[in-house]
Parts: C-alpha cells; structure tokens; sequence
C-alpha cells in the first residue's frame, strides 16, 4: 500500500465526506424515539420474566 502525501489523504477525505448522505432531523427524531420505545418494551418483558422466575422459585423453595 504507498503512502500518500497528507495534501492528497486530505483531498480524498473530503471526496468522501461529500458523499454522505446524513439522516435528516425527523428522520433522527423517529430512530430516537424508536430507540426509547424499543426499550421500554424490553424493559417491561424482562420485569415479567424476572417476577415470573421469581414466583416460580418461590413456589420451589417453599416447599
């Protein structure tokens, strides 16, 4: 691989960077609030789980 004078890495870093495309702001608020949602959802399956195993170990242990 040669290396490249820091002029030239500097040109084709900004080729590059003119080719991304970035989110726009609604699409940043949708993904956000998706995140969030996603989470509270997951949030609330594993409090079941958690208090399901708990009670079925408490059954167990109960005897």
């Amino acid at each position: 691989m040669a290396l490249t004078n820091p002029l030239q890495f500097t040109q084709q870093v900004r080729a590059e960077i003119t080719k991304v495309v970035w989110p726009t702001r609604r699409e940043t608020l949708i993904t956000t609030v998706m995140v969030f949602v996603m989470a509270f959802v997951f949030a609330l399956f594993f409090f079941g789980v958690d208090q399901l195993v708990q009670f079925v170990l408490n059954l167990i242990l109960a005897f």
